[in-house]
């Protein structure tokens, strides 16, 4: 019966995988058609852009300006493209899990790669309200796509279900906070979002069957023997 149990169990794993790469490489299709439709519109931004930042620009205050600072600090930047990835490998250094901390930093890796890559290629202008001495191209939002390639990829590493919520929320307030600092068009962050999340499921296919095996690993034995007190 074992033989067959693990026959299943690896055609259902291999369906997964199927469904992960379908949903995550039409993800990314769609990051490069809003590319190019924001790239050809480039001198006008979309009605929806354009209603967005004025609602932003309309209702700014210092209350609201602190919070997206410290998002702009931890999301981006030497913090958040080097010192949150290593930060969180070295957590799964330490808790003896190898593959988990290598698939996190090769996600983290290519997400960022590819940000800056579609960067160069749309090389979208950014919103003339900006709060921050930005001249890099905005689409898309690197911030959010690093912020949305940690959560999916933590939620897969780890198997909670609260790290989802928690980041999907986080997700949101970085892409209200990129919006608010008009560092980035709302169109800007919804394609960070789609390619973080697309590139965090791709890595996580091409390791799952090395991070099965060490996720069989670390769990306990339920059918094993216990040994006897005598």
């Amino acid at each position: 019966m074992r033989p067959v149990a693990d026959e299943a169990l690896e055609r259902v794993a291999a369906s997964r995988v199927r469904l992960a790469v379908l949903g995550s490489t039409a993800a990314l299709l769609l990051v490069v058609g809003l590319g190019l439709l924001v790239a050809f519109r480039s001198v006008t931004p979309d009605a929806l852009d354009a209603e967005w930042m004025e609602e932003i620009v309309e209702h700014r205050s210092p209350l609201w300006e602190v919070p997206s600072r410290v998002f702009d600090f931890v999301g981006g930047g030497w913090f958040g493209v080097v010192v949150v990835p290593l930060g969180i490998a070295i957590a799964f250094l330490v808790a003896r899990r190898p593959w988990a901390a290598s698939a996190f930093l090769a996600g983290s890796i290519a997400s960022s790669a590819l940000v800056q890559l579609l960067k160069a290629v749309f090389g979208r202008a950014r919103p003339a309200d900006i709060l921050l001495p930005l001249d890099s191209p905005a689409f898309p939002s690197g911030h959010v796509a690093n912020a949305a390639t940690m959560v999916v990829l933590l939620a897969l590493l780890l198997r909670r279900v609260w790290i989802a919520v928690a980041g999907a929320v986080y997700v949101v307030l970085m892409a209200l906070s990129r919006t608010y600092l008009g560092a980035h068009w709302l169109t800007d962050t919804v394609g960070g979002a789609l390619l973080g999340g697309a590139m965090a499921v791709l890595t996580w296919v091409v390791f799952a069957r090395v991070l099965r095996r060490e996720h069989a690993r670390r769990a306990p034995d339920a059918g094993s023997p216990r040994p006897s007190d005598g």
